[in-house]
C-alpha cells in the first residue's frame, strides 16, 4: 500500500509523464514548453516570462466505490486495540490545461497532452519508479518536496495506477472555473484510479484455529459446531439485573436477580465494573435456578463495601464455569443501578452517624449533613432534594467526608420526602413492597423553624 504521499506522488508521475513525451515532440509543440502541476489562478500569461504551458490540477479527490468497504477500521471491542489497517481508497480528478500566446498553439499542447495520456492509460510499476527514483546525482537539484515522493511506496501498492478521460458539461466546467478565480483556458478531465494509502501502526492478527470446540479425549477430535434448536443466543447470555419490587436500583443488601439463559454450571462470580474504580469487585451469588435462566445476588452491606461500590451505574458480567465444558466463560455485560441510601438514623452497625439539620443565621441558611451508603465519590455529581427544592453538595477532598447542602434560608420549617441524587441516580423515596406505591416514611428529614 502507498503512504499518505503518494497523491502528489501521482501528480509528480503525471508531469513527468508529459514532460518527456514534450520533449520528445520537439519543434512540433515549440522551443520551449513548460509543464507544471499547480493551481490555475497562479499562472499568469500577461507576463514577459511566462512560456508556453500545460498544466495538470489536480481539483477534486473522491472516496473509490470499489474499494471504501472492502476493509473498514476495526477496532477490539474489549481492549480498543486496533485490529486492521484499512486503505483509505481515493479517486483522483484532474483537469489538464493549456496556456499560451499564439495562435493554435494551447490547442496543439493540449492535443499532444491527450495523445499522451491516451498512450500510457495505465501507469506501470517501472514507470512509477523512474519517475519517482531519479538519477541520484540529479536528485539534490530537485525541489525537497519532490525527494520526499520516493517514499510514497506508489509502485508497491496492489493496484496499478489507471487514467481515464472523464466528462464535464459546460455547467460544470463553468463552476470549477468560476470556483478557481481564473480565466478558461482550452482543458480536458481525467480520473486517476485508485490510490491506497494505508498506515503502517501496528496491529493485532490472531493465531489460528486449533478446534471448533471441546476435543473428545478418545477419538481426539473436535466437537464441531454445536447447533441449539431454538432462537435463544447459543451462549450464555444475560437479559437484566433486576432489582427487587421492580425498583429502580439495588441498595447495598438487597438482592438482585440475574435473569438469562443458558446460566447452569458451577463457580459462579459476579464482576462489578465502574470507571471510578480501576479493579472490578467479585461477588459470589446463589445457585441457579433448574432451568438455569435465574440466579440472585446480594449486595454486601458491610463497611468495605462502603469503600469498594459507589452509587450510580455498574457494568455487571456473571463468570462461571457452564456444564460440561473445561474452561470458564463470562456473559455479556448488563446495567446495574446502585441507588445511594440516606442514613438518617445513626448505623451501630457501620458507626455511621444520623443526618443533621440546621438553621443557621450567618449566613442566613439551612444546612443539612448526611452520609450516604455506599460512599459517594468526591468527582461523583451529588445534590439532595427535599421536597422540590434542589442543592448540590459542597465540594468534599475525599469519599469519607460527609455530604453537606446548603438551602435557602427561606425553605419553610417541616418535614420533607428527602431524595440524594448521585450522577442522576436518585435514592428509593418509593416502597414498592406493598399493593400500592407509596411514600418510604423513613425517607424524611426535618426542617427546624
Amino acid at each position: 500500500m502507498s503512504s499518505p504521499l503518494a497523491i502528489g506522488a501521482v501528480s509528480a508521475v503525471l508531469r513527468n509523464l508529459l514532460d518527456n513525451g514534450l520533449i520528445e515532440a520537439g519543434p512540433a509543440v515549440g522551443s520551449t514548453v513548460n509543464v507544471s502541476a499547480v493551481a490555475p489562478d497562479t499562472i499568469d500569461l500577461t507576463s514577459p516570462d511566462e512560456q508556453p504551458r500545460l498544466n495538470l490540477f489536480l481539483h477534486q479527490v473522491t472516496p473509490n466505490p470499489g474499494w471504501r468497504n472492502q476493509a473498514l477500521p476495526s477496532r477490539s471491542s474489549s481492549s480498543g486495540e486496533r485490529l486492521t489497517n484499512a486503505p483509505l481508497a481515493l479517486d483522483l480528478h484532474y483537469l489538464l490545461t493549456a496556456y499560451a500566446k499564439v495562435d493554435c498553439q494551447a490547442e496543439i499542447l493540449l492535443g499532444y497532452g491527450m495523445h499522451l495520456l491516451h498512450e500510457r492509460p495505465v501507469l506501470d510499476r517501472a514507470a512509477v519508479q523512474r519517475a519517482l527514483n531519479p538519477n541520484p546525482l540529479t536528485l539534490p537539484m530537485l525541489p525537497p518536496a519532490f525527494q520526499a515522493l520516493a517514499a510514497a511506496d506508489l509502485a508497491d501498492q496492489a493496484e496499478l495506477i489507471k487514467v481515464t478521460p472523464a466528462v464535464m458539461g459546460p455547467e460544470e466546467m463553468s463552476k470549477l472555473w468560476a470556483a478557481i478565480q481564473s480565466h478558461y483556458r482550452p482543458s480536458a478531465a481525467y480520473v486517476v484510479s485508485v490510490v491506497l494509502i494505508e498506515a503502517t501502526k501496528v496491529a493485532m492478527s490472531p493465531l489460528p484455529v486449533l478446534s471448533r470446540g471441546i476435543i473428545d479425549p478418545v477419538t481426539k477430535k473436535d466437537r464441531g459446531v454445536v447447533v441449539n434448536p431454538d432462537m435463544l443466543p447459543p451462549l450464555p447470555t444475560l437479559f437484566a439485573a433486576a432489582p427487587q419490587f421492580k425498583q429502580s436500583g439495588a441498595r447495598l443488601g438487597e438482592p438482585v436477580t440475574l435473569s438469562g439463559i443458558r446460566l447452569s454450571g458451577s463457580n459462579f462470580r459476579v464482576r462489578l465494573a465502574h470507571p471510578l474504580f480501576p479493579v472490578a469487585v467479585e461477588l459470589v451469588p446463589g445457585p441457579p435456578n433448574t432451568d438455569g435462566t435465574e440466579i440472585t445476588v446480594t449486595l454486601p452491606n458491610d463497611a468495605a463495601a462502603q469503600a469498594a461500590l459507589a452509587p450510580g451505574q455498574w457494568s455487571l458480567t456473571l463468570r462461571f464455569l457452564p456444564a460440561g465444558e473445561p474452561n470458564e466463560r463470562e456473559t455479556n455485560a448488563v446495567a446495574l443501578i446502585i441507588a445511594p441510601a440516606l442514613v438518617i438514623d445513626p448505623d451501630p452497625v457501620l458507626s455511621l452517624p444520623a443526618a443533621t439539620v440546621l438553621r443557621k443565621t450567618l449566613p442566613s441558611r439551612v444546612t443539612v449533613t448526611l452520609v450516604s451508603r455506599p460512599l459517594v465519590q468526591p468527582r461523583q455529581r451529588t445534590s439532595l432534594v427535599l421536597g422540590s427544592v434542589e442543592a448540590t453538595a459542597n465540594p468534599r477532598n475525599a469519599a469519607t467526608d460527609t455530604l453537606v447542602f446548603d438551602f435557602p434560608a427561606t425553605l419553610p420549617a417541616g418535614a420533607y420526602p428527602a431524595r440524594l441524587r448521585v450522577d442522576g441516580i436518585d435514592s428509593l423515596l418509593l416502597d414498592l413492597s406493598g399493593d400500592a406505591p407509596a411514600f418510604d416514611p423513613t425517607q424524611t428529614l426535618s426542617v427546624p423553624p
